[in-house]
């Protein structure tokens, strides 16, 4: 196909899926912020630098391309999805290796659990453990932003929490889970939001929204107006998702060596009793999710008073020589205005976006200073802040017991 046939072909500036076909056969099934801007992209003069020769090849070959709107950037990514996995277009599956794709699972349990898999590490012969299996998505962020997005309509339970512990985890209170580690809501309710969200992430969009106008209505002839309200709320969410940052670096190439899309993010604390057995801890954060095998201890050798800053700065310089380490794409420090400051002083490249947690007078996280950047969700930053001040206050408890016994 050339350029004179796609501008025949009419594309709406909306979400959704498309496809190129050669007859009957679909070749390459694709989402799309703008259907009109994104399939123009394959026409321009260099789709060989910026998406290979191999996709080349199938708009030399297509014949037609056809589309499919959706209410939604979000909807999109979950609809190709399920294509791709229908109808294994050549062009998608010769693109990538599949064990570097990722996959979201549902487990088999009384209480479900709802994570990000690589494909690799997805054990395809003992599928009994998951209840549902969404994938291959060629994105692990745009995965984590979707489920990100899910999990504010629907709260759900991830592996860090324990059902039924009595100890209530991070996300149930910032609301991100609807509190089966303590208990306030029962196996079967809970499993009822679960296959809402089993439906969604298999792009059954329009059932779920049926599910949640019968559900309301129930509510409200039973005069149990806050439950209406609540389900009212999810209908309004899921009718008014903004997500486009979801695929927004759909044609960047990335230099470096990481996979595309993997966001590694970094966070400093300090940890001392009034100067004394003064340490540093730098814990990493890579797609939402915590690598303790990244984590750095740093023993303070230059600052002999309490002076948070000048510990953070030296952490700061050791941590810049060590370009093994891999390269972070956000710096998180504790404190304010002065320790970004510091961390900005340190960190010449300006790439690295640097934000910082301010605490009240009760040490509890109260805002980020900093831009954060599309893809970021808050909470992983109060997370991994809050990752490095256990690690931290942890670290130094063990050295202090140490010097204690010498």
């Amino acid at each position: 196909m050339k350029l004179d046939d796609f501008k025949k072909i009419k594309l709406p500036d909306n979400p959704g899926v498309y496809f190129f076909k050669k007859g009957k056969d679909i070749l390459y099934i694709g989402k799309a912020t703008s259907l009109t801007d994104r399939v123009k992209s394959y026409f321009s003069n260099d789709l060989i630098r910026t998406r290979g020769m191999l996709l080349v090849d199938m708009v030399a070959k297509a014949e037609v391309i056809t589309f499919q709107e959706t209410g939604s950037v979000l909807e999109a990514l979950l609809l190709e999805t399920e294509l791709i996995k229908e109808h294994k277009p050549y062009y998608n599956t010769k693109e990538k290796d599949d064990k570097s794709y990722s996959y979201a699972v549902i487990t088999n349990e009384e209480y479900p659990t709802i994570f990000i898999i690589r494909g690799k590490d997805l054990d395809r012969k003992d599928q009994k453990h998951y209840s549902h299996v969404f994938g291959p998505f060629t994105s692990a962020m745009q995965l984590r932003n979707a489920l990100h997005i899910v999990r504010k309509i629907f709260p759900f339970k991830d592996e860090k929490c324990i059902a039924n512990s009595g100890k209530m985890c991070f996300n149930a209170s910032i609301g991100l889970c609807p509190g089966v580690c303590v208990g306030k809501i029962s196996a079967k309710e809970y499993k009822k939001e679960v296959q809402k969200i089993a439906l969604f992430l298999g792009g059954k969009t329009k059932q779920v929204k049926q599910t949640l106008n019968k559900e309301m209505i129930a509510y409200a002839k039973a005069m149990q107006f806050e439950k209406a309200e609540v389900v009212k709320r999810k209908i309004y969410a899921l009718e008014h998702i903004h997500d486009v940052s979801l695929i927004n670096r759909e044609n960047i190439k990335l230099p470096s060596n990481r996979a595309e899309g993997e966001m590694r993010i970094e966070a400093y604390d300090i940890a001392h009793m009034q100067g004394q057995h003064m340490v540093g801890v730098m814990v990493v954060m890579i797609d939402g999710e915590l690598v303790p095998s990244e984590y750095k201890k740093f023993i303070i050798k230059t600052v002999k008073s309490s002076n948070d800053p000048a510990a953070l700065r030296e952490v700061l310089e050791r941590r810049s020589t060590h370009s093994e380490w891999g390269t972070a794409n956000v710096i998180v420090v504790d404190g304010n205005d002065v320790q970004k400051n510091v961390a900005r002083d340190i960190i010449k490249n300006t790439a690295i976006r640097i934000l910082s947690v301010v605490k009240d007078d009760r040490h509890k996280a109260k805002d980020i200073l900093g831009e954060i950047p599309k893809g970021v969700a808050p909470e992983d930053i109060y997370k991994i802040n809050a990752e490095a001040h256990r690690f931290a206050i942890a670290y130094y408890r063990r050295k202090q017991r140490k010097n204690a016994l010498l």
